[in-house]
């Protein structure tokens, strides 16, 4: 069996014009927030509302792609919806409209995540998927290493000026949306029995999922509680002296990193197993998080990104891939899709928590406490008997 099928390269090419359109935005939305009036605290709540929004959608849609035992129409509207997105940005700078503008933009992201990654998994074997997956994320990350790369070339010459950058990141968004044209549904898949289903109807799957299932996503969300937005990485690198520059500059390294490694990591963690690869990766998220709590040297700073690009490569597709490894096959897009909505919970609290905590405590605690609950988590996956 080929590991990199057509299937696969056209999802990896569409994630990767997305990242590039995202991930343009992504290192200078804080600073624009920021610039626009936005407090730290508002920044986390924002952040964390937006990414609850999404993820319950995520659950939606995913058993809804199983319900009707479609993926592509899924996937399609998901990235047209992401793409629109960008230039909605540059329209108002009201609190209200800049909600709706970001909730539509993770809405796009929770209608196509759990049908892309059956999509995926039904490429893969168990003997690859570490692999597959590792590749696709290689692929999405080079795109969030080509975005801000874009956006630090353009800031040079006009510096300050955000406005532009949400209008230029639409046109890697619509070249995204026309390679998505090119996916078509397996014609002999089937999946499940159509069924009615509401919003919140994807809860139910937490009892119907196995008991392996629910181990492993406990202790996957239990690190995402505790897990805030990368936005508070960026504004430590800020807070340290650097300036909008380097904050881009130093955010393209990571995931320079992270997209260099994704694929050989995923390749490894296929022999060695995805639970050891999972758990290396936490062990160097708590070091990162170690470290950010008790520096402010810019050098070691940059070292610690260097270490959360490994941490991201071995653990971002893994979850993924480990999920799909313990579902069924007819209900990948709804395991995935569960997963992922109480993640984007959990992930609401982390950033609320995550900017409580920097506003009356400072950033050395934010990080300090994150790093400390990284350590049981480790502890967890380390005692439970799991076949991954």
């Amino acid at each position: 069996m080929k590991t990199i099928t057509r299937t696969v390269w056209i999802l990896s090419l569409v994630s990767l014009f997305t990242d590039m359109a995202s991930e343009m935005l992504y290192p200078i939305m804080p600073i624009y927030l920021k610039s626009i009036g936005f407090s730290i605290l508002l920044i986390g709540i924002l952040e964390g509302m937006v990414e609850a929004v999404a993820g319950l959608s995520k659950g939606y849609f995913g058993q809804l792609s199983d319900s009707k035992a479609k993926r592509a129409p899924f996937v399609q509207l998901g990235y047209a919806l992401s793409a629109i997105s960008k230039p909605m940005m540059a329209f108002f700078v009201y609190p209200l409209w800049i909600f709706f503008v970001r909730t539509t933009d993770r809405l796009g992201k929770g209608i196509r995540t759990g049908a892309r990654d059956a999509m995926l998994s039904a490429e893969t074997t168990k003997e690859n998927k570490g692999k597959v997956f590792g590749f696709h994320r290689s692929m999405d990350t080079f795109g969030a290493v080509l975005g801000p790369a874009l956006a630090l070339i353009y800031l040079y010459f006009y510096p300050e000026d955000y406005i532009n950058l949400f209008y230029i990141a639409f046109i890697p968004g619509v070249l995204a949306v026309i390679a998505s044209f090119l996916l078509k549904d397996k014609k002999a898949e089937t999946i499940s029995k159509k069924k009615k289903i509401n919003f919140f109807s994807f809860i139910n799957y937490w009892k119907q999922s196995s008991p392996e299932y629910r181990k492993v996503v406990l202790g996957l969300l239990f690190f995402a509680l505790f897990n805030s937005s990368d936005v508070f990485l960026l504004l430590k690198a800020k807070d340290a002296g650097l300036d909008d520059t380097w904050v881009i500059g130093i955010y393209i390294f990571y995931n320079l990193i992270y997209a260099l490694t994704a694929f050989p990591l995923g390749s490894i963690a296929d022999k060695i197993g995805l639970k050891k690869m999972f758990v290396f990766g936490l062990i160097i998220f708590s070091l990162v998080y170690f470290g950010m709590g008790v520096t402010t040297n810019l050098y070691l700073i940059i070292g610690l990104f260097l270490g959360y690009g490994i941490y991201a490569a071995a653990t971002e597709g893994i979850s993924k891939a480990w999920i799909t490894n313990i579902s069924k096959d007819e209900n990948t897009a709804t395991a995935v899709g569960t997963y992922s909505a109480f993640q984007s919970i959990v992930a609401m609290i982390a950033s609320v928590v995550a900017g409580l905590l920097w506003f009356y405590f400072g950033a050395n605690i934010t990080f300090l406490v994150t790093a400390m609950a990284t350590i049981f988590v480790i502890i967890y996956f380390l005692q439970l008997k799991l076949s991954a």
